[in-house]
């Protein structure tokens, strides 16, 4: 896959800067968008944004102006000297969208869930120098993620990058949509070369948390944020409580600590690695620990079946549990952390167990594979 990163899709961004994306959820006004994104554009922006098609939950809530609002934001775009971008969902929305002068796409959250979606989108930009950002589907699929964005780069689209919006819950805690930081992580590690742009906007749902997630995302060496901006926010048509004022943009902006992902002190890198080293020792010192306790489990295995005695006794497995997460706790290791180690642990010598029981069912090394993953709990399968 031929990536090109942001800062080669032709705009000047200085190289010190993280990118930033920035503009109303939503066009309402002319008057309102060109304030907005002006505000933003003067905040530092490099991107302006501003919905154009809104896709909702519920069918009375405000569903973007539509082709109207294509003009507007446009003109934005002219009177800053700033790239503008919107979203689309169909075909139609690309052919509106190139046709008014809009400069970057980008794929929202419900659209990336559908592949036919996607597809429909790749083949009208098949052949069309266009860049266009993709967001994460609403469910964390990593899989389904990628499938998105190699739709759009096999249609010739080389100006690609992501945008991480969280993940939608069931019941939201702290913020908006859950953070799974491991996804877009492991997106990074296999696609090196994309951007990844990360919304605190859509990921807290909150105006107070976005320093906080933003300068996460920073620590986590993500390229950039979008976040959204709007000249009134608690007088805005959609997403009112997730949204800055312009004033507000700058001052988040200016509370961050810009890390750097790699440093030139020669003083600090020996420092680094030789913590790295111990790092390196310990992880090789737990992996062989968890394979002396699998032999273990192996040998009780034989035991059970010798005796006929099931493999799960759950007295057992719940003192287990219990002692040993007050145990993780004495150690400095968080609860939520402990229960999802220790429970995967567990699941791991329940299969080492079931597999020694029933060595005369000869599973193909696939049929395992398959068999540990239907045993995890639902939230480790994502």
């Amino acid at each position: 896959m031929q990536l090109k990163p942001i800062r080669q899709w032709g705009w000047t961004i200085p190289d010190d800067d993280l990118i930033l994306i920035a503009g109303p959820c939503s066009a309402e006004t002319r008057e309102q968008t060109l304030a907005s994104c002006q505000g933003a554009a003067r905040q530092g922006a490099h991107m302006l944004r501003a919905g154009i098609w809104k896709p909702r939950t519920r069918p009375d809530a405000f569903a973007g102006v539509g082709e109207e609002g294509l003009p507007w934001i446009v003109e934005a775009g002219q009177t800053t000297g700033c790239p503008v971008m919107i979203e689309v969902a169909s075909a139609r929305h690309v052919e509106l969208a190139l046709k008014a002068g809009v400069d970057i796409l980008w794929i929202g959250a419900r659209s990336t869930a559908n592949p036919f979606t996607v597809q429909e989108i790749a083949d009208v930009l098949n052949g069309v120098d266009v860049p266009v950002l993709v967001k994460n589907p609403v469910n964390p699929d990593l899989d389904l993620w990628l499938g998105a964005i190699e739709r759009i780069a096999l249609a010739g689209v080389h100006r690609l990058a992501a945008i991480f919006r969280g993940f939608s819950v069931y019941k939201p805690g702290i913020y908006r949509n859950a953070p799974m930081w491991e996804l877009p992580i492991e997106l990074h590690r296999q696609l090196p070369a994309l951007d990844i742009i990360v919304d605190p906007s859509h990921i807290t749902g909150n105006r107070s948390l976005i320093g906080y997630v933003a300068q996460h995302a920073i620590d986590l060496d993500f390229s950039g944020f979008m976040i959204e901006t709007h000249i009134q926010p608690d007088q805005a048509w959609s997403d009112a409580a997730q949204q800055l004022t312009p004033m507000d943009l700058g001052r988040t902006l200016a509370g961050l600590v810009h890390r750097r992902p790699n440093v030139d002190d020669p003083e600090f890198l020996a420092n680094l690695e030789a913590l790295r080293y111990d790092i390196d020792n310990l992880d090789q010192e737990i992996i062989r620990s968890l394979g002396q306790r699998m032999e273990v489990s192996r040998e009780i295995g034989l035991f059970k079946r010798e005796n006929e005695v099931t493999i799960l006794q759950m007295n057992r497995w719940s003192n287990i549990f219990e002692s040993r997460v007050q145990t993780a706790l004495k150690a400095g290791l968080s609860e939520a952390f402990a229960r999802d180690l220790i429970q995967a642990i567990h699941n791991e010598s329940i299969r080492q167990q079931g597999g020694v029981m029933n060595a005369e069912l000869e599973m193909t090394p696939k049929d395992q594979r398959d068999l540990s993953e239907m045993d995890q709990p639902v939230e480790n399968q994502i």
